[in-house]
């Protein structure tokens, strides 16, 4: 996912994200929303573009881990 943003499914950045973040503390239509431990950015919101997830939201996500593991 750092290497190559642009090419990465939305099913398997979901998957990452529950890994990290837990469920989705939203979902609606083609978006789902997680919970994360601070307020602001690095938000972690993807959303399903025809299979695929959008490159700056994966990068928002890798920033969120980031921070996250960071701690």
């Amino acid at each position: 996912m750092r290497m190559n943003p642009q090419n990465v499914r939305y099913d398997d950045l979901h998957e990452v994200c529950e890994h990290y973040f837990g469920p989705p503390r939203r979902t609606g239509g083609s978006n789902a929303v997680f919970k994360t431990p601070w307020p602001g950015d690095p938000r972690v919101n993807i959303q399903n573009s025809n299979g695929q997830a959008k490159p700056y939201q994966v990068r928002q996500v890798l920033a969120a881990i980031d921070k996250k593991e960071a701690k």
